[in-house]
């Protein structure tokens, strides 16, 4: 088991039972619960064929590893939803709609990343494999789901997969806070990739050299800068407006 993916929580073991519950291994739930929402859930994990310990609090945390579980832990098998940005681009319909994220290590900021990718219809998250945070028990929590939907791929080299993007003729948009022009001024309709770095040290100065495009998010009160969780709502919803206007 040691090799075995954690889901912790009710949202991402569930998130998991609708999309891949042959990849769920085992369920541990709390032994002395005993409200609706977890009797619900037994029956769902049940009825789709997965084992139910109950356990102790003590045996969850133990599993869970440090991430908040709500009573609720699963172990399963990894499951990778696409291995190349290829693979997304080849099968995907309309204008591709992509964000990559560059520096974010935070596992509660990529979950609000993920989840918010999902609601706005991107196709892929991409991150490089050296300065970002995997698919661990947090970001599956936070994600809510997410994390079994939108593809998340690490490539090894961020900067030459931004080029072959381009190749691809897809528009790269990186935010900037010196940038002259604001994320309004983008053509949002065609093939495009939002690039976001963490907040604090921002883009790498590579990743930045490679954009087509960098715009900023007006600031309008006191504080510099948005969490990167946060911006990557502010630019994903303006391609949501634009494309449905």
């Amino acid at each position: 088991m040691a090799s075995a993916q954690v889901l912790a929580g009710f949202h991402a073991v569930v998130a998991r039972l609708r999309h891949a519950p042959d990849s769920i291994k085992d369920i541990y739930v709390e032994a002395s619960r005993r409200d609706k929402r977890m009797q619900t859930f037994i029956e769902q994990a049940t009825h789709a064929g997965c084992r139910v310990h109950p356990v102790s609090m003590d045996r969850l945390d133990g599993l869970a590893r440090g991430t908040r579980h709500q009573g609720v832990v699963a172990l399963a098998d990894e499951r990778q939803l696409a291995v190349s940005v290829d693979e997304v681009l080849d099968v995907i319909e309309g204008p591709a709609f992509l964000l990559i994220l560059d520096g974010v290590t935070d596992p509660h900021n990529l979950g609000a990343c993920l989840r918010t990718a999902d609601a706005a219809g991107v196709h892929a998250v991409i991150a490089p494999r050296d300065r970002a945070v995997g698919l661990n028990s947090t970001v599956q929590r936070v994600a809510c789901g997410a994390a079994d939907t939108v593809p998340y791929i690490m490539v090894t080299n961020l900067a030459r997969t931004m080029r072959e993007l381009k190749e691809r003729d897809i528009w790269l948009v990186g935010t900037d806070d010196q940038a002259s022009h604001d994320m309004h001024a983008v053509d949002a309709r065609r093939a495009m990739a939002w690039v976001m770095g963490a907040e604090g040290e921002g883009m790498r100065r590579l990743t930045r050299e490679t954009c087509d495009e960098l715009v900023n998010i007006p600031m309008l009160g006191s504080v510099e800068s948005l969490n990167v969780s946060v911006a990557s709502a502010v630019c994903l919803y303006e391609t949501v407006r634009q494309r449905r206007a």
